[in-house]
């Protein structure tokens, strides 16, 4: 059993900064205590955001996993089991997961006059922005239609089958931005008081097509009539993009820029979006870069080329923040145009709970890309702006491949669309015969248990510990009722009491029996209805605003969404999507 005691936490956190020390890699961190508190019990250092040296290639650590709150507050979000933030001891095993390609990828594909612009065919998002509109009950995508010609919009209702209108912008097409572009990100801005700034966009450029590249920002009410530049950031690189982090209410400017180990990531935080845009050098700070454990070009004849950070997209996912890290293995672009072959960027995934280190405990690709004859995704795989959304109890991750083409060399590109369980990023897993998770200390307000779980082969059971390590009647295991089945929103109850009221605001801990099954996430929501408050990254059909505030009513109707019959692709209560590239 993996245990975590106070006494070997601070020596292990001294270890990991003495290697990092030793790597050249030394954050600075003051105290605990010394700055702002988060959401989750996280105290930052006076001095945020931390200051980097360049990258080395070694691995950074993450200051939060080592120095751990004593109790951690988890009213906010499913609390997922991405790392050990949460666990005191344990003999699950933990297994990440991957989504699994939807069968009508791509889903939007080259097939408009507009989008045969420019040097190559291109209808792909290039971060830009997939979200769900509450306001219209549609999916909306914007995306490079043409490369570098402009943005275009396409709608549907149900995030499969996308329509794309014709508009009064450019007449006749669906072109809502025209002008050189490189990489965008379409953002919905839930706290914008002024509708005609809802929806923001921010767009890399350049004035005469011919000097630097930097960010336009712009506004708009409804995602299709823009205004003209709001403001305009100093020089970026051209694969540089913009997230909101609402645990913090900043918003993010990630810069690409260059350094020892290539192509890399600059921090710029601000807590207005278009005020932010302008920066002095000494507000942005060394952030993200490659390291030692990122995936190499598996051909034998670009093996030996070191990867680089491509792009770093973002968005809020429950109760973390989610990193879609886009890791470029080569070739680089000269060996690309001599040979007509795409560059290979694929997708990886990372997590946060401060919102600036990232851990990324699992190197594989989580949407990477195919290199086979007529595949639509041969290589250059891309993230979508927003991240991902909730579909019932599923989760869409667009992005964007390209094929090979005689054309311009980096063209040919579709959006396609990945899917993946609901908190489906790891789960902790027990055998026939069993197993135990046991928290640490943690506080909430909520009276209502919930698990994310696979027990159609066997069953979980929970029970609440003290601060001293005593059960808590009437919340035994005798007394909990069995929980048995597939499902992503399972109340846990106990016979002898109502609710959690009795121990709710103490610091408690909860241990989780298992057997025969997966654990994904567990939260404790104020009702019977499941919300958890947490926030639903770029929406989905159900939600009315950022966050989990439905619980069970965005799982209805039963799986049925806009004319997705979503028990079509493996979504019934009782059955599992497959997990195809997990392990």
């Amino acid at each position: 059993m993996r245990r975590f005691t106070a006494n070997a936490r601070p020596l292990l956190a001294l270890l990991v900064l003495a290697a990092a020390a030793g790597a050249g890699e030394v954050p600075s961190m003051p105290p605990a205590g010394a700055g702002e508190t988060l959401y989750n019990g996280i105290r930052l250092p006076a001095a945020w955001p931390p200051r980097w040296p360049p990258p080395t290639g070694e691995v950074r650590p993450v200051p939060y996993l080592d120095q751990r709150p004593d109790v951690v507050s988890v009213d906010v979000g499913r609390q997922l089991f991405v790392d050990d933030f949460l666990i005191e001891a344990t003999d699950l095993k933990r297994t990440f997961h991957r989504p699994e390609e939807h069968p009508a990828s791509p889903v939007v594909r080259v097939d408009k006059p507009s989008e045969r612009t420019g040097k190559a065919p291109f209808a792909a998002v290039f971060s830009d922005g997939v979200w769900y509109d509450p306001a219209d009950r549609l999916f909306k995508m914007w995306y490079m239609a043409g490369i570098f010609e402009g943005t275009a919009y396409a709608a549907s209702k149900d995030g499969v089958q996308w329509e794309k209108p014709v508009l009064d912008v450019e007449p006749g097409t669906n072109v809502v931005n025209k002008g050189l572009r490189d990489s965008s990100t379409v953002w919905l801005d839930w706290a914008e008081k002024d509708p005609a700034r809802r929806w923001k966009m921010f767009t890399s450029t350049r004035r005469d097509g011919r000097s630097g590249w930097f960010l336009a920002v712009r506004g708009s009410a409804d995602g299709v009539h823009w205004s003209a530049p709001l403001a305009e950031t100093p020089a970026v690189g051209d694969r540089s993009t913009v997230f909101y982090n609402p645990f913090r209410g900043k918003w993010i400017y990630s810069i690409r820029c260059g350094g020892p180990r290539g192509r890399a990531r600059q921090y710029r935080e601000c807590d207005d979006a278009v005020a932010g845009a302008a920066w002095k050098p000494e507000d942005v700070f060394t952030w993200a870069a490659s390291d030692k454990l990122d995936p190499h070009n598996p051909n034998d004849e670009f093996k030996g080329v070191q990867p680089q950070l491509y792009n770093l997209d973002a968005a809020p996912y429950e109760s973390i923040m989610l990193g879609l890290f886009s890791v470029w293995q080569g070739p680089d672009n000269s060996v690309c145009a001599q040979r007509k072959i795409q560059k290979r960027n694929e997708v990886l995934v990372a997590f946060s709970r401060d919102g600036f280190h990232w851990d990324r405990p699992d190197r594989r690709p989580f949407i990477g890309v195919t290199e086979k004859e007529g595949s639509w995704r041969w290589g250059n795989v891309q993230s979508a702006g927003g991240g991902c959304l909730v579909v019932a109890d599923r989760l869409y991750f667009y992005f964007s491949g390209r094929a090979l083409s005689d054309q311009f060399w980096d063209g040919a590109a579709s959006t396609g669309l990945a899917v993946l369980r609901r908190d489906g990023f790891a789960s902790m897993d027990a055998g026939p015969s069993g197993g135990t998770l046991t928290t640490r200390p943690v506080r909430f307000s909520g009276r209502h248990l919930f698990v994310n779980v696979d027990a159609k082969d066997g069953e979980l059971a929970a029970e609440i510990l003290d601060d001293r390590g005593g059960v808590v009647e009437p919340f035994t295991r005798a007394n909990c009722r069995p929980v048995r089945g597939d499902a992503t929103l399972a109340p846990v109850t106990w016979q002898g009491a109502k609710d959690l009221g009795a121990v709710a605001g103490k610091a408690v801990r909860l241990r989780f029996h298992l057997r025969g099954g997966s654990l994904y996430a567990f939260w404790v929501s104020p009702s019977a209805a499941g919300e958890s408050r947490g926030y639903v990254a770029a929406g989905g059909p159900g939600f009315s605003g950022p966050t989990d505030a439905a619980g069970r009513a965005a799982l209805s109707p039963p799986c049925v969404h806009g004319g997705l019959n979503m028990a079509r692709l493996g979504c019934a209560p009782t059955r599992r999507w497959p997990a195809a590239g997990s392990t």
